[in-house]
């Protein structure tokens, strides 16, 4: 079997994917909320993504489609998986492995700990890991939720990137979504 018909044949249930966001980690980047959770965290940010229902079915050649789209038109520096539950998606390291090949930089969510999805996240330039706990609010640094999550630096690539996380908790955007919507975003929305 050939890895176009391997590509074309593995898919991804995708809630919802922003084409370029800089809500989403540092620099440009494209974002993909998937769809399902297992987790079910208290008062989670995007309940809609938990349940496990078919959203957008996407090949991994639509949506390394999607991403070649993003670079040429806005310049996008990296992807952010999000959701959902990105290690849901028992075939993550195979579009990781295609999107690294475009030289792109990769930034992931988990409500679990690395170590516990490491081969699910092998690839990943940065992890933010950890399930939100309510009662440990994060006042501080974008993009976390509760103190006890984590900023992983897997690679080098967004080592210097790291102060970007502590900086204006209250940023926020209003973007345009794959599917024409508008999109609000950021954190205390």
């Amino acid at each position: 079997m050939g890895l176009n018909l391997i590509l074309t044949m593995i898919k991804f249930n995708v809630a919802s994917i922003n084409r370029c966001t800089e809500t989403e980690g540092p620099h440009k980047r494209l974002c993909i909320w998937f769809q399902g959770c297992d987790i079910h965290c208290n008062e989670c940010c995007n309940p809609d993504y938990q349940p496990f229902i078919a959203r957008h079915i996407m090949s991994i050649d639509d949506i390394i489609s999607v991403i070649k789209k993003s670079i040429d038109e806005f310049g996008i520096e990296g992807v952010t998986y999000s959701g959902g539950e990105p290690t849901c998606q028992q075939n993550l390291p195979s579009l990781t492995d295609e999107i690294k090949k475009l030289g792109l930089g990769i930034i992931s969510f988990t409500g679990r700990k690395y170590e516990e999805v490491s081969d699910l996240l092998a690839g990943i330039d940065l992890v933010l890991d950890g399930a939100y706990v309510l009662e440990e609010k994060e006042t501080k640094r974008r993009l976390l939720g509760s103190v006890n999550q984590r900023i992983l630096c897997l690679t080098d690539r967004y080592k210097n990137d790291v102060s970007w996380f502590d900086t204006d908790k209250n940023g926020k955007s209003v973007e345009v979504n794959l599917s024409g919507k508008i999109v609000f975003n950021g954190d205390k929305i």
